[in-house]
């Protein structure tokens, strides 16, 4: 029987940009007050993509990108309780070694409030223009297979050698380190391949798909957990959804290429559509994102949703 150790992302709140119309002074304070207002908000985490360029659902490559291991280091000083990780690391960016370090630093520089979310990487022109190897996507699950096998040791302890494919380590141990074990997390639609490495190895995932299709990724989850002996409900899992909210604001507003993965309206209205379509489901919880930073938006969200969370 597989066992792991319990996370909880019940309401989580990802930063998708960092584009404000502000000068780049300004643009790392108003990052600190979307995580501050959503741990006041009750947000149980605070995610940050793992990007160098903006990603082309959401503007252009030369659009402001904070690397985002440096950023949470920076959050981990501005906030007292969430948790705070990325949506996800992409694992090609970074020597697994290297990861590590980065994860076990921010865990003890936040106090124990780090999650390590990784995946296998898919935005090809980061790869071509910044010299990162992109391959096939086979490839870079492999990577991510191998990659676990030296990361998560040495988030407990170990002193790990490998002589695989793509890594080679001798020794290598990370210290300090304030936990035996940080949360992990994988991102990802693959009923096969990335359904299986979850109930294999993680903590949470969080489901890449519209609302229609949730049903079916959670029995396919089932299928995947049962056939390594692992109970499903130890796996937790979260959807991430686009939010547009506020008084006037209809789903007229939603492109359709977004369409069962975004909701506009009220606050409330937000709230009682990801009770229909991300609870009642079965989704154990709901990461946010909210285009722009309004002052008061993320509160009035959070209160809205953090009844339906009790």
């Amino acid at each position: 029987m597989i066992t792991v150790e319990p996370v909880t992302i019940r309401l989580g709140f990802q930063i998708p940009n960092f584009s404000y119309g502000t000068g780049v002074a300004e643009l790392f304070p108003t990052v600190i007050a979307q995580a501050r207002d959503a741990e006041a908000a009750g947000f149980d985490s605070v995610f940050l993509m793992d990007h160098f360029y903006q990603l082309p659902m959401l503007g252009t490559p030369d659009q402001p990108m904070l690397e985002a291991y440096t950023a949470l280091g920076a959050l981990a000083t501005a906030t007292e309780k969430v948790q705070l990780g990325t949506l996800v690391t992409g694992n090609t960016y970074r020597n697994p070694t290297l990861l590590t370090k980065a994860i076990t630093t921010l865990d003890v520089v936040s106090g124990g409030r780090a999650i390590l979310g990784i995946g296998t990487g898919w935005f090809e022109l980061e790869h071509e223009q910044l010299g990162f190897e992109f391959g096939t996507f086979t490839d870079r699950f492999n990577k991510l297979e191998e990659a676990l096998q030296i990361i998560l040791p040495m988030i407990a302890g170990e002193r790990v050698t490998v002589d695989g494919t793509y890594y080679r380590t001798k020794d290598a141990f990370a210290n300090p380190r304030l936990r035996d074990h940080i949360p992990l997390m994988i991102g990802g639609s693959g009923e096969k391949k990335t359904f299986g490495l979850a109930a294999r190895h993680f903590d949470h995932l969080n489901i890449i798909a519209g609302f229609p299709e949730l049903p079916g990724k959670l029995a396919a989850l089932a299928q995947r957990c049962e056939e390594v002996d692992r109970d499903p409900a130890t796996l937790e899992t979260s959807v991430l959804v686009s939010v547009v909210a506020g008084e006037g604001v209809t789903e007229d507003v939603i492109p359709p290429a977004m369409a069962g993965r975004m909701v506009a309206g009220t606050a409330e209205q937000v709230a009682e559509r990801l009770k229909t379509e991300v609870f009642d489901a079965g989704v154990d919880g709901v990461i946010i994102n909210m285009p722009g930073y309004v002052p008061g938006a993320i509160t009035k969200v959070g209160e809205a949703l953090r009844p339906m969370l009790a």
